[in-house]
């Protein structure tokens, strides 16, 4: 499960994607049952972007 905050979220996803436990954000998502877009606009409402090409 992914935290509500939105601080740890990005933190949550910054540590799984930084430390190779997914390949990117689509498979994350997929793992948690959860829409990519749907986290990237939760995380835009919050003032944050997601940017798959740091992870590569």
């Amino acid at each position: 499960m992914f935290p509500s905050d939105p601080h740890m979220l990005v933190s949550a996803i910054n540590m799984m994607l930084r430390d190779g436990e997914y390949e990117n954000l689509e498979d994350l998502c997929a793992c948690f049952d959860r829409d990519p877009e749907e986290l990237k606009s939760t995380l835009l409402a919050h003032g944050y972007t997601f940017d798959g090409q740091q992870f590569k």
